[in-house]
């Protein structure tokens, strides 16, 4: 072989190695760019949630960095307008779909249009476990988990003396039903010791939100005058219960366990205004759900379910929270 041959041989072997598929799930990058893999179309339950926009944000910016574009809407807690955006989605014939649905029955019919389009389904935070739909994986919080560690929070705020507490829920939304259950689990498993009872006189819809859940615990308050505790779902719920136990003069004698960890609700804890939240991490949700597209792109299985553990905050935790300094 002369010079000139074995030069444009040896060339064409560096062109090809240069130009190999990433193992790490990187996106190839040519010419200094990363090559696009697609797009990713997110609908979560709404943006008005910090949490949620916090998922939303996590997954544009990780998949970004894998060569993914990324649109993410709020579903506005409306399934009509969720299912509209999800078939936007298939006309656009992006790579993944992801969902926070805003109902798991309601929204059966549209993921079923997105699964006979070939498009991959996850679900982040909210599943959608409902017969006739292909879910590739379920990216979720430990809710049951954390409903039974605000449990036991609860009866850490309340003391031997016990009391009669207030739920205040949405129960259109499985993670809360998870939370409820968890917590209903730990309180009932309390009560059977003998001391301390803790006693569930009522259990009132929150929406997740401030409005809702100041309306719900001034509700509990005017029939329960000698009410101790409030669960509330999340953290807007329960920053919408303070909010009414300060103007009805019972911030002093009713302890809140929230859910959620957002600054807000970490600044209550802080503050001595609510006693402690479950706190979820929607960063690694929004990292973990990126991961699993690449895989599934890949060929890779994946299992059913990932569950991310809450960790109980305390106001002693809040005090060393470098993020409230």
């Amino acid at each position: 072989m002369n010079r000139k041959n074995f030069l444009f041989l040896a060339c064409g072997v560096g062109l090809l190695s240069g130009c190999h598929k990433a193992d790490d799930g990187a996106a190839p990058v040519l010419g200094g760019e990363v090559k696009s893999r697609g797009l990713i179309g997110v609908s979560l339950l709404t943006l008005d949630n910090p949490f949620f926009k916090v998922i939303g944000d996590t997954i544009s910016a990780e998949g970004g960095k894998l060569g993914y574009q990324t649109v993410v809407v709020s579903g506005d807690r409306d399934v009509a307008k969720q299912g509209n955006q999800i078939k936007d989605f298939i006309v656009k014939k992006v790579s993944a779909i992801v969902l926070s649905p805003c109902d798991s029955k309601s929204i059966i019919p549209v993921i079923q249009e997105a699964n006979a389009a070939g498009i991959p389904v996850f679900t982040v935070d909210i599943p959608c476990h409902e017969p006739g739909v292909t879910i590739v994986t379920q990216v979720a919080t430990d809710n049951y988990g954390g409903g039974k560690e605000a449990g036991r929070a609860m009866i850490e705020a309340l003391g031997e003396a016990g009391g009669k507490i207030a739920i205040l829920h949405l129960k259109q939304a499985e993670s809360c039903l998870l939370r409820v259950k968890g917590f209903r689990e730990v309180i009932a498993e309390h009560n059977a010791g003998g001391k301390g009872m803790v006693e569930i006189v009522t259990e009132l819809e929150s929406g997740g939100a401030k409005d809702l859940g100041y309306k719900a615990a001034e509700d509990a308050v005017q029939a329960h005058g000698d009410l101790r505790g409030i669960f509330a779902i999340n953290d807007p719920a329960a920053l919408g219960a303070r909010a009414a136990l300060e103007k009805a003069g019972k911030a002093e004698q009713i302890r809140i366990v929230g859910f959620d960890g957002q600054p807000e609700g970490k600044l209550a804890i802080k503050e001595g205004r609510i006693y402690a939240d479950p706190i979820q991490f929607p960063d690694k949700m929004g990292a973990q759900i990126v991961e699993a597209i690449v895989k599934h792109s890949k060929g890779e299985s994946l299992p059913a379910q990932i569950l991310i553990p809450t960790s109980l905050y305390r106001q002693a935790d809040a005090m060393k929270d470098a993020s409230l300094q």
